[in-house]
């Protein structure tokens, strides 16, 4: 069995009759070795090989993707939702995809992120699985959820964050994704096109951000004199603090101030 030149041994051979017997699409360590009879440094490194050749892909420590069939003329791809729903499921845990990679989905940024960026309540860290490099970006329960379910052709699905979880992140998460004051462009933008989605951004505002986003969102709004009864909402969720904050954060701090939002109005 030959691929761009690479042979496959009687081990690989047999390696690959044994996933698509059992129509196998992960293997473990450890799970190989007595059904081939070798021993367990063999079995290590057989799936070394395999993942060095693009045959399989490796997606945590002692975890595989496999395919059900041998790629044709190419190395193994299994496609961005099938990585994060193996991936996920390994940890036992929930994700959305988020900051530029949601950015661009939507239209909002046309720069393309050389990443995918992964709300998910389980791990933190950057991962090359196969060829695809992620952010993993760990948060609470309770900041997961409004999303869009992205139907993919491979029959599979990506968990977007919807586009008003978007905005409100490109606000709530500015320091690590670099969006103000990119993002209220975005808002106002898309409240000249879409009247209707004032109504998901206050929910979504409401559910899933802090006091700086609820003022800085809530101050963006009655800028652009958007309903009243919405805006109230906003204004339900204002602390006691007297504190003020910057509109644009990092930038000088010297402008006029809104006391009903306690914003520095600093561009």
């Amino acid at each position: 069995m030959k691929r761009k030149g690479i042979e496959l041994g009687n081990l690989s051979t047999r390696f690959f009759a044994y996933i698509q017997l059992k129509n196998k699409n992960v293997i473990r360590t450890g799970e190989i070795a007595p059904l081939l009879n070798i021993t367990e440094s063999q079995e290590y490194d057989l799936l070394r090989r395999l993942t060095d050749s693009g045959w399989i892909v490796r997606l945590k420590r002692g975890v595989y993707l496999v395919p059900d069939r041998l790629p044709a003329g190419g190395k193994y791809n299994p496609g961005t939702s099938i990585i994060l729903e193996k991936f996920m499921k390994e940890y036992g845990g929930k994700y959305q995809i988020t900051g530029p990679t949601a950015f661009n989905f939507y239209g909002f940024d046309d720069q393309i992120p050389n990443m995918f960026y992964v709300y998910n309540n389980r791990i933190s860290g950057n991962r090359m699985i196969g060829n695809q490099a992620f952010q993993f970006i760990k948060t609470s329960d309770q900041r997961l959820g409004s999303i869009n379910n992205i139907a993919t052709s491979q029959g599979t699905s990506l968990m977007y964050s919807s586009k008003a979880r978007t905005l409100v992140d490109a606000v709530y998460d500015w320091s690590r994704f670099n969006s103000l004051p990119r993002g209220y462009k975005w808002i106002e933008s898309e409240l000249r096109t879409e009247l209707e989605i004032v109504s998901g951004l206050v929910d979504v505002t409401v559910k899933y951000s802090n006091q700086a986003t609820i003022r800085r969102i809530g101050y963006l709004l009655d800028s652009l004199r958007q309903s009243p009864k919405l805006i109230k909402q906003l204004v339900e969720q204002l602390s006691s603090s007297k504190s003020l904050i910057p509109w644009i954060p990092n930038r000088e701090e010297r402008g006029r101030v809104n006391r009903k939002w306690g914003i520095i109005v600093n561009g």
